[in-house]
């Protein structure tokens, strides 16, 4: 049981830790790609960004396994070649507004929980991201399955305070499709984007010992992922279209159930799950330095010298937490790499994943 839980759901736990952040877990996301689309046509995005999840995540690994490629420079060298310094910088720029957002949304959280001035949760949350990133692989594994857990513990206690009180106005809004809207163009977008996470969680793919490990692996994976999200939209669904311009989505859910201990408790888990984000992240980037040092002096990356890339990293992020806010972010800054990611590294991947599979034989 302790190895199909390691090789098959570990990895969906880690990866669902990195994209369940910010932006997914406050529900502003799942709003902006899949409920602006319409709430019928949403589901139907979220269907495409699972299935382009699962496919990218199993081919990866089994390009990881396969050439025994666990950190993102050796990887990305490899399926890039030379092209592996443009990913590079598009990583880096992912990494700076993907922890910005977590820091936003940090900040937002603290500021509607405590009353706070929201750049003290935007501290507090990146002095966190500090502590893990400092000590590396193993704690951060420990935490980010155990504290899936418990996301999906109060995900699903959500739903189930939600619908018995607004069972009929989310089946009712649910069944609304807007002709023509664009969801699988949503879809595909925000499959590319949170796909910047599988090289950051490349560590996990040493547990993984043939080939069809990796595709159940990678195919959880997005199921894994996704789940939570589709419990999130559903609420979301009975304060339809009201529900489009609040900031932090679900908090105002929870708001309207009236149960403060609840919602209390809605917000730690989901603070904890801003701090997956950033460290997962972070922490990747620690791991494309530690091969880089390895391979060339054979000296390993320090828990001071991975805190102090943290630390560069972060005084960025607060920056831009700070000036630009939760949902300029989202709307601008993910944008933006969306479609760099398709061309630098989902593409290569299908391509060079696809050959593989067809070319070598199954261990």
């Amino acid at each position: 049981m302790q190895r199909f839980f390691q090789k098959y759901l570990v990895p969906g736990f880690v990866f669902q830790s990195i994209v369940v952040g910010g932006g997914y877990g406050t529900g502003r996301e799942l709003v902006q790609f899949f409920l602006t689309k319409g709430p019928f046509g949403g589901y139907l995005g979220m269907l495409v960004a699972t299935l382009v999840w699962g496919l990218i995540l199993a081919l990866g690994f089994e390009l990881a396994r396969s050439r025994q490629h666990y950190d993102y420079r050796s990887f990305t060298k490899g399926l890039l070649g030379k092209g592996w310094m443009a990913f590079e910088a598009l990583y880096i720029a992912s990494t700076v507004i993907t922890v910005a957002v977590v820091g936003s949304a940090s900040g937002e959280l603290s500021a509607e929980m405590f009353g706070s001035v929201p750049l003290a949760g935007t501290l507090i949350a990146v002095a966190l991201v500090a502590f893990f990133a400092f000590w590396g692989s193993e704690l951060i594994e420990k935490f980010f399955s155990f504290w899936s857990m418990a996301l999906y513990v109060v995900y699903l206690a959500m739903i189930a305070m939600v619908v018995p009180q607004y069972g009929g106005d989310i089946a009712r809004n649910a069944a609304i499709s807007e002709p023509g809207a664009p969801w699988l163009l949503g879809g595909l977008e925000y499959a590319a984007y949170n796909l910047a996470a599988l090289p950051a969680i490349l560590f996990v793919a040493r547990h993984l010992e043939t080939r069809k490990d990796a595709m159940i692996a990678g195919f959880m994976g997005g199921l894994i992922a996704m789940f939570p999200g589709s419990l999130i939209y559903t609420a979301l669904l009975a304060f339809y279209p009201s529900i489009v311009d609040q900031p932090i989505p679900a908090n105002f859910v929870l708001g309207q159930l009236g149960s403060p201990g609840f919602q209390i408790f809605f917000q730690m888990v989901l603070f904890g799950t801003f701090i997956e984000t950033g460290t997962g992240m972070i922490h990747g980037f620690n791991e494309r330095i530690a091969g880089f040092m390895a391979e060339r002096s054979g000296r390993k990356l320090s828990h001071w010298g991975r805190l102090g890339i943290a630390a560069v990293l972060l005084v960025v992020s607060v920056w831009l937490a700070d000036s630009f806010g939760l949902i300029a972010l989202i709307e601008r800054g993910y944008g933006y790499i969306t479609y760099g990611y398709w061309l630098l590294f989902l593409l290569p991947i299908l391509v060079f994943g696809i050959r593989e599979l067809a070319s070598s034989k199954a261990d």
